[in-house]
């Protein structure tokens, strides 16, 4: 069509390569982005489909083709605006030194590190670069949160809290760093230590419970995903939101301002 028009050519090429989103009845613009994604299982794949969706450029590198983050050298990455990983805990923190030392902003969606939150802070503060991360990218998830937050009131009034997590039998940590942040949001609130129980089956996306139990009655939160779409798509929110931005941040702390 923009063939028998040639001074309409650039406006084409504009659109072609700008990412048009409709969000509460307004457009809004995302600049293409060139994404590196580390990891390629079911979660993983999603998050480079819906990436594409969205208008931008993916590609992506196996852990078996990446040991020790061999391929996360400073000339491979200088193409890429921002690397995103959904690997597994004992590759994630050679992947951060790697990409952070190359100045490369990451999104990390794998769990089972957190415990290095501190090293990895530094890291990045020294680095200048911008990090996010979460034991979680789904909005929903994240709303589940504030529920947590808000019901650990109960405790005061003989309410005792149990959480319960389930995910497929291929997933390595346990428990979830979902359910690691709901026991961290009600230690915070409360000061108490709450049992997590977790169970490894099937085919499950992800469920998480806080059950709150009391002599007269029993209040159950639940959190069921339907399928990885939730979380892969924060993910690449969280990537578009992190650009052109230097710090460490946290997925709870970003993901209302996400369009």
């Amino acid at each position: 069509m923009f063939h028998s028009f040639p001074g309409l050519a650039p406006w084409a090429e504009f659109l072609h390569r700008f990412a048009v989103r409709i969000d509460n009845d307004s457009a809004t613009l995302f600049p293409p982005m060139r994404l590196l994604l580390l990891g390629a299982g079911k979660t993983g794949s999603l998050v480079a489909e819906i990436a594409r969706e969205r208008g931008h450029d993916v590609e992506a590198i196996r852990s078996t083709d990446n040991p020790k983050a061999s391929a996360l050298t400073k000339t491979a990455l200088s193409g890429f605006d921002c690397v995103l990983d959904f690997t597994t805990p004992h590759c994630v923190l050679d992947h951060i030194r790697a990409c952070t030392e190359a100045g490369k902003n990451m999104v990390v969606g794998t769990t089972g590190w957190h415990s290095e939150l501190a090293r990895v802070r530094t890291l990045i503060e020294q680095r200048g670069t911008g990090f996010l991360y979460g034991s979680n990218f789904s909005i929903g998830v994240n709303l589940f949160f504030e529920l947590v937050r808000d019901s650990a009131a109960a405790m005061q009034h003989k309410y005792f809290p149990h959480i319960y997590e389930r995910h497929h039998a291929q997933k390595k940590d346990a428990p979830s760093g979902t359910a690691a942040t709901m026991q961290a949001i009600l230690r915070e609130r409360k000061g108490a230590e709450i049992e997590i129980t977790s169970f490894r089956e099937g085919d499950v996306v992800g469920m998480h419970e806080l059950v709150l139990d009391s002599e007269n009655d029993t209040i159950y939160l639940c959190h069921d995903a339907k399928s990885r779409r939730g979380f892969a798509d924060g993910a690449v929110r969280g990537a578009e939101w992190l650009a052109g931005k230097q710090g460490f941040f946290e997925f709870k702390d970003v993901w209302r301002d996400m369009k």
